[in-house]
């Protein structure tokens, strides 16, 4: 079962989707809810459906810790312009 909440989004919060999954469908996959999402995420992004900040996002990993799981699985990184921007505000954060 998939939800949304639109209520959220009306007061100017973005809407949140519920996918509900049957604990037997995660027992049997071997996995945690937690583990799914990371899965989701690293498909998505394999894809060309997410960019890098939102599969990081949905994974809940830092973005680091992300781009590591892709090198792990020999994911090639998809750099965009969007990815450079943010590289480079890290940088400056770092003083770099």
């Amino acid at each position: 079962m998939l939800s949304s909440r639109r209520s959220q989004e009306d007061a100017g919060m973005p809407a949140t989707a519920y996918l509900e999954i049957p604990q037997e469908v995660l027992d049997s996959a071997r996995m945690t809810a937690g583990q799914l999402l990371v899965e989701l995420a690293i498909h998505l992004y394999e894809q060309g459906r997410l960019s890098i900040g939102k599969a990081h996002e949905l994974a809940g990993l830092s973005l680091w810790e992300f781009r590591q799981m892709l090198g792990l699985r020999r994911i090639a990184p998809h750099f965009e312009a969007e990815d450079l921007e943010q590289d480079l505000e890290t940088l400056r954060h770092l003083g770099r």
